[in-house]
């Protein structure tokens, strides 16, 4: 399972292959993954899962992050329904979100997204994966160096490591930074959700990072801002205008 944001991920122990416990590749941050879907009157009553729809809807409709990577998986064939694709559920404290391979689904972590920054975020970090798993054959629970390149394309191209972001975090740096950060988090996601040790996941990361640092699709470019995420939109919307008739 794919995953974003991750604040605290738990250290990896390295342990012999004999000895190490079966993956269940990140299931046990998102525990209402195995629940019984509750009916919609129970799940009205719960202010969390009220206030994660509408925020979600919002981001949806407005976000440009969003409107752009709906509008690419469309086009490749993967449309996005938002009560098919998308489940507001409560998670793991260390979570925002996640990709679920397995069902093609979005989970939005519900008890930890407050904000409507953060909820912006989050859908664009994980419809990213929603798009790499779409256009590509992407082994996410077998091949960590495919889980390794969404992870950088995601931190990359959602706005996770805008300048105002690290800010928050007290993280501050010049050259190279916005790269570092990708670094940074595209290895702790990993290690949030696979129980592999870390230096596995900073070796996998470093094997494919220029790659997929590179990789700017459906972007074109990578968006440091709103007004960055508006031109890529306009952008990818003319993508194909001037050739249309040939």
């Amino acid at each position: 399972m794919g995953q974003g944001d991750a604040e605290s991920p738990p250290a990896a122990e390295k342990k012999g292959a004999e000895e190490e416990e079966e993956d269940d590749f990140g299931y046990r941050l998102f525990p209402d993954r195995n629940k019984k879907p509750q009916s919609f009157l129970v799940r009205s009553l719960f202010t969390f899962h009220n206030k994660c729809q509408l925020m979600l809807r919002l981001t949806l409709e407005t976000n440009p992050y969003a409107r752009l990577l709906l509008e690419a998986l469309k086009q490749s064939g993967c449309t996005v329904f938002n009560d098919r694709h998308f489940s507001c559920e409560n998670c793991d404290g260390c979570v925002s979100g996640g990709f679920d391979a397995a069902t093609s689904q979005i989970v939005l972590c519900q008890n930890n997204i407050r904000q409507q920054s953060h909820m912006n975020r989050v859908v664009t970090h994980e419809l990213i994966h929603a798009f790499d798993h779409c256009r590509a054959h992407v082994d996410w629970f077998k091949n960590v160096k495919h889980l390794a390149c969404s992870e950088i394309r995601a931190a990359n191209l959602s706005g996770d490591c805008t300048l105002m972001n690290e800010i928050a975090r007290f993280k501050f740096g010049l050259k190279g930074h916005h790269q570092t950060c990708v670094r940074d988090r595209a290895i702790r996601s990993i290690l949030a959700v696979r129980k592999v040790s870390k230096e596995t996941a900073e070796k996998a990361v470093d094997e494919v990072f220029d790659a997929c640092f590179n990789d700017l699709e459906p972007f074109g470019r990578i968006p440091h801002s709103k007004a960055d995420a508006k031109r890529a939109y306009r952008d990818f919307q003319n993508r194909d205008r001037y050739t249309a008739n040939l």
